[in-house]
């Protein structure tokens, strides 16, 4: 309320709203910025952005904003904020749907309906749905964090469109908050029942239902002859659905409204039965006109649908999380062909043997048909490996943005349709506009609704881009008149209004009219679809009005964006969103539902807050915001892993630590925690008194109120234990003991946790290793400097980092595999040390492996061990997150290892422990680390007891402080076999 800087106007908007409204309002300036962009290459910051909880709130928005002094208040709805157009950006108030109103009502399976509210994901509803053996239909790539909210308002459609339809063939009631708080309960309804259904409603509400219904019946032929016959047609205001001369339906005119008409707040949904039996075709082409020309017969055979993507986002794909499971169903054809298009072809059916017939009826028409060149054919069967491929497709848009150099894939053209027989020569045509303005790009999409993904690469800092986006913009417009489609054939109107005019033709007042009866005053979202016929003065935004991301962006000193790299080319494609518990990506958002805490709203705000910096513009209440907002992050590293665009936050929160502690001073914690690791050693030649002492009540409370850290690890009893009687040898420090052969010998990196803290992990590593007859040396102890990068201390770390690769190198010259414990430690080697920072990167020679790295490629040139009897049990394997996502393959090798032993391994799918580090050793963090465990890691740890193992050391901490056990690392579980065969 403080905020000066805040329109007068709104200023009074929200006092007046304060004191009834239930939910959060967010004034701060990092706040608005992260809601100053979506998916989309614009960006448009909010005068202030409001959480409603229920319907109640958003009433009472509707109502204070009619009145007379907030008559010119602006107001927008926003749900998941993945919006290619800028449908959700706004300078007025942006209302978030997201963060509260997310619950699943009711679900009744044998009705087979779901009622929801507007923020529910829709994920999150197939989620439950499924215990039913029930799915909502539209599918989005974006499906783990879109809402259900917005899917009604850009009636989103997807993969499967031909068999299922848009979002408002599955809407069967809505109830949607009108301009002047009244909510409005809507189905369809008989037309011989019309009168007398509308009866009970509002004034308000009869004059819509009777002057739309009059609209109809009065310009029917104009109507039909606007609105093209496509699959996708046109999003938004579907007059031709709206009556049929037996129902009408005013949701078909809500949805695809892009919130210009109400709030959408619940809606009523038809499910459907999970099908029964699926395969997946994947066919890969030569090149990528045949796959959209191949595309017309395949879909004569009847497929669920058909997913193309061309050979940019495939090669992306190679090099991302994701390959790992899909590689398989892409093979590489003979030298010198290579794949450039491929089709994902899915079949379903009731039975095994109907999919077996429609298999083998594809089957035939591949091997009879020569019309095409097809390099490459495979399957893939059942729910789970149908996922894996999806997976990749889901992740188009991600991987393009993941390309090398400033020019990056921009969406403003890329959502056209036309109809599916036309697509190959409009393609064609597209592709011919676009390499003539020497242009690349990447291609994706569902070819058979007609509609493809096209994203030119562009840097949006040069001047011309702008230009470029104008010129094809209204070049494609022609082609796709030409062609018989739309410019928006999946992600709505938004920003790209201006040429809704030339698409909705003699239609077009109508929409006009339908606007004027739902929003007289243009307050809802305006400017986007249409203009109220009430306002003959009010205009449409037009492709270039609204601010570009690329004029903020420029103004970023180059060194400072080469240095934050990924972050600062962050597209705003959310997948950082993700609403699963039980996957890692970014447990500070899942945990607190704020955007600000998102690897997407860190990245907003590193790059605003260079800017402001180059600009001369800092401010220190910005300032502290964007510190908190980092502080709040794990550094877990699942968004280096999993984002698309393998945006890194940790890192970035390294550098924004740096400088910002030139200007603000350090806590005494940030020194002590950071240079734990140096003291290490000799802290533990009095191990017992230090453990007594951090045992003593006053002195935790010291450490809580002043230190602000709580539960302080202590040293394990075997932490000053002899190495050497467990078969070890200490190497020198100047590794002058080295063995001249590098034969059956490993030398162990030690990290200063598995070896004071956690040292039964280091002693049964060693232990094991000598059972297999391997000769273990240990590498001197050394900081590795992960406390240290974490807490910003990049001068220091590098220090540190120089001083231990000269170190690692030389024990690396000896030939002998290096391998570290600890996946978070270890993994700072392939990491952080080989980021430049403020000095060259040292010559770093060695190669430091994870321990089941090793072993896996030890057991494939050596037998196990004779007589070695397993226990039969079954293991449960929570990996770590940053092992997990940044070593994809990682869980796997402990499975392949375990399968040598006889034992069974499961991998658990789980969201993080809670711990990371020092995260949760953070007092101002411990409710919130104690939340994210329960989340996810509680109920499965408390219920496979000692089967449930863990690789990371954090998580084991977790564990240990809240559920006050010890669980074992995997190499526990195997050490304990040679133990039980010596018995």
């Amino acid at each position: 309320m403080k905020n000066l800087s805040l329109h007068s106007m709104t200023i009074e908007f929200i006092k007046q709203l304060r004191p009834l409204f239930q939910g959060d309002i967010d004034l701060s300036d990092a706040g608005k910025q992260i809601f100053s962009t979506d998916n989309s290459i614009y960006q448009l910051k909010p005068e202030a952005v409001v959480f409603p909880k229920n319907i109640e709130d958003l009433q009472l928005i509707m109502q204070v904003s009619n009145l007379d002094q907030f008559r010119e208040i602006i107001i927008t709805a926003r749900g998941g904020g993945t919006g290619t157009n800028g449908q959700s950006l706004t300078n007025g108030i942006v209302v978030d749907l997201s963060r509260h109103m997310n619950n699943i009502i009711h679900i009744d399976p044998i009705k087979q309906i779901a009622v929801v509210q507007a923020g529910v994901v829709k994920d999150q509803l197939n989620l439950e749905l499924k215990k039913y053996g029930l799915f909502f239909a539209p599918e989005l790539s974006t499906s783990n964090r879109a809402t259900i909210g917005g899917m009604i308002n850009t009636d989103a459609s997807g993969q499967g469109s031909c068999r299922y339809g848009k979002t408002h063939h599955h809407v069967l009631e809505l109830k949607t908050i009108l301009i002047n708080g009244e909510l409005l309960e809507s189905a369809p309804l008989k037309i011989d029942e019309f009168s007398s259904k509308i009866q009970d409603k509002t004034t308000f509400q009869k004059n819509l239902y009777l002057k739309l219904l009059d609209m109809t019946l009065e310009n029917k032929e104009i109507i039909n002859k606007s609105f093209p016959k496509l699959n996708r047609s046109l999003t938004g205001y579907d007059l031709p659905a709206l009556y049929d001369n037996e129902i009408f339906n005013i949701n078909n005119v809500l949805c695809g409204s892009e919130g210009t008409l109400g709030f959408i707040a619940e809606a009523t949904l038809n499910v459907l039965p999970i099908p029964k039996y699926q395969a997946l075709i994947n066919i890969g082409y030569d090149n990528f006109q045949n796959a959209l020309k191949d595309a017309k017969a395949l879909m004569a055979l009847n497929p669920l649908s058909i997913e193309t993507v061309d050979s940019k986002v495939l090669n992306l794909a190679k090099n991302d999380i994701v390959w790992q499971k899909v590689s398989k169903y892409f093979p590489e054809p003979e030298y010198p062909l290579e794949i450039q298009g491929i089709n994902l072809v899915e079949l379903d059916a009731d039975t095994p043997d109907e999919l077996e017939v429609l298999k083998q009826d594809f089957i035939n028409h591949l091997q009879n048909d020569q019309s095409v060149k097809r390099l490459t054919i495979t399957f893939a069967n059942g729910d789970e490996e149908i996922k894996d491929v999806y997976a990749m497709r889901k992740r188009s848009v991600g991987l393009l943005g993941n390309v090398v150099g400033e020019k990056r894939p921009q969406p403003f053209v890329e959502d056209t349709a036309v109809p599916p027989e036309n697509l190959a020569d409009y393609i064609a045509e597209f592709r011919s506009l676009l390499d003539g303005l020497g242009l690349t790009y990447g291609m994706f999409g569902h070819v058979d609704a007609g509609v493809l993904h096209v994203r030119p690469l562009l840097d949006m800092k040069e001047a011309h881009s702008a230009e470029l986006i104008k010129l094809i913009s209204d070049k494609i417009v022609e082609l796709t008149h030409k062609y018989g489609g739309v410019i928006w054939g999946e992600h709505g109107k938004g920003l790209r209004s201006e040429y809704a005019p030339i698409f909705f033709g003699e239609s077009y007042p109508l929409i006009q009219k339908v606007k004027g009866l739902f929003d007289p005053l243009n307050k809802l979202n305006p400017g986007k679809i249409a203009t109220p016929d009430s306002k003959p003065q009010a205009n449409l935004i037009k492709l270039l009005d609204i601010p570009l991301r690329g004029n903020f962006d420029k103004q970023i000193a180059k060194e400072e964006w080469n240095a934050f790299s990924t972050t600062m080319h962050c597209n705003g494609n959310g997948a950082c969103f993700n609403f699963d518990v039980n996957d890692p990506m970014c447990p500070s958002y899942k945990v607190t539902r704020d955007r600000i805490h998102s690897p997407k709203g860190r990245a907003t705000l590193i790059k605003e807050w260079l800017r402001r910096e180059n600009k001369g513009e800092q401010s220190s209440s910005f300032d502290k915001e964007v510190y908190d907002a980092l502080h709040g992050c794990l550094s877990c590293k699942s968004c280096a892993g999993q984002c698309p665009i393998k945006v890194d936050i940790p890192d970035s929160k390294a550098r924004f630590l740096e400088k910002f502690h030139q200007r603000y001073k350090r806590s005494l914690r940030d020194y002590l925690i950071s240079n734990l690791e140096r003291f290490m050693p000799i802290m533990s030649t009095f191990a017992s008194l230090y453990n007594f002492i951090q045992k003593l009540s006053i002195v935790k409370t010291i450490q809580k109120n002043i230190v602000k850290v709580v539960d302080i690890p202590l040293f394990h009893p075997q932490a000053s234990t002899d190495l050497e009687q467990f078969g070890a040898v200490l190497l020198k420090s100047n590794l002058s003991n080295l063995p001249k052969s590098s034969e059956n010998s490993v030398i162990f990196v030690q990290d200063a946790f598995t070896r004071y803290f956690d040292t039964p992990i280091f002693l049964a590593a060693i232990e094991f290793v000598h059972s297999l007859g391997i000769k273990p040396y240990i590498l001197p102890y050394f900081p590795n400097g992960k406390p240290l990068h974490v807490h910003g201390f990049i001068k220091e770390f590098e220090r540190l980092r120089n001083e231990s690769s000269i170190l690692l190198n030389k024990a690396a010259m000896s030939g002998i595999p290096l391998v570290g414990i600890d996946p978070a430690m270890t993994l700072v080697y392939r990491q952080e040390y080989k980021m430049k920072y403020t000095k060259p990167v040292p010559d770093q020679s060695f190669e430091i492996l994870l321990l089941q790295e090793w072993l896996v490629t030890w057991f494939n040139t050596n037998p196990l061990p004779k007589n070695i009897s397993s226990i039969k049990k079954t293991y449960y394997l929570a990996g770590h997150c940053t092992e997990r996502t940044q070593a994809p393959s990682s869980s796997s090798h402990w499975k392949y290892i375990f399968n040598k032993f006889g034992l069974q391994l499961e991998i658990l799918s789980l969201g993080c422990c809670g711990m990371a580090g020092t995260y949760g050793h953070e007092a101002e963090h411990k409710q919130l680390s104690a939340k994210i465990y329960s989340q996810s890691w509680k109920h499965k740890q408390q219920v496979l007891g000692d089967q449930f193992i863990a690789t990371g050391y954090s998580c084991r901490s977790q564990v240990k402080r809240l559920e006050h056990q010890n669980i074992r690392h995997p190499i526990q579980v195997l050490n304990e076999i040679f133990k039980l065969n010596r018995k």
